[in-house]
């Protein structure tokens, strides 16, 4: 019997891939938001913490841990893209290289640390969000959304600032944008948690899903567990 594509499972990690995707583009960019120091990933970024909420939420972790291995490989897969295209000549009349290989050339040890902070970050928010909900009997999810996201956003935030701009941002004031970033991200999901709640409501209700992860394995590689 052929197992049954559930939609908005499918439609949530199509979004997540492309939040996650973004996200990296627009961390090449350091902004200033009302005096405030922050990378321009902090426009979409949270919303992949969101996403992954909801889908640990609904469908457990089991289903979040595939999303997010299918972030890490689509991400992998639009660096390596990325590289090949700037390591290819440039034609001779256009004048956009610079500003291309900027975006797109990103430095190993960004990349590293991107990587490596979204996959412990993300397994985070998901492992916390799966212990909690089975420890309240799946009550006070708000509760629960804002403990796990921000438990995996500081663990994102603790990574990839500095392996990424250790001795390149002075470490003050690599300090003060890692608490920042940690800040607002968690505001983030506070000012959104309404929506996320009516969100998840309607999905569960949708698609008939309210799982509880007893007695699963939370090893992160057992892809193949789902």
């Amino acid at each position: 019997m052929k197992q049954k594509v559930s939609v908005p499972f499918m439609l949530l990690g199509i979004l997540f891939n492309v939040c996650l995707i973004a996200a990296n583009l627009l961390e090449t960019k350091v902004i200033q938001v009302f005096g405030i120091t922050v990378t321009a990933g902090l426009l979409v970024f949270p919303i992949s913490y969101i996403i992954n909420d909801c889908i640990a939420e609904v469908w457990g972790f089991r289903k979040a841990r595939l999303i997010i291995w299918s972030g890490f490989a689509m991400n992998f897969f639009v660096v390596m893209l990325g590289l090949i295209a700037v390591a290819l000549p440039a034609a001779p009349f256009w004048d956009g290289a610079a500003h291309f290989n900027f975006v797109f050339g990103m430095a190993p040890r960004i990349v590293i640390a991107s990587l490596t902070a979204f996959l412990v970050g993300s397994f985070l928010n998901a492992y916390v969000m799966s212990h909690m909900k089975l420890a309240s009997n799946g009550r006070n999810f708000s509760a629960r959304a804002i403990w796990s996201t921000v438990v995996g956003e500081t663990a994102d935030s603790l990574i990839f600032f500095p392996v990424a701009f250790g001795g390149i941002i002075a470490w003050r004031e690599l300090l003060v944008m890692m608490c920042i970033q940690i800040l607002l991200k968690s505001m983030y999901e506070v000012l959104i948690l309404p929506v996320t709640i009516r969100v998840v409501k309607a999905i569960k209700r949708i698609d008939g899903s309210d799982v509880y992860d007893e007695g699963i394995s939370y090893k992160v590689w057992k892809i193949g567990d789902i």
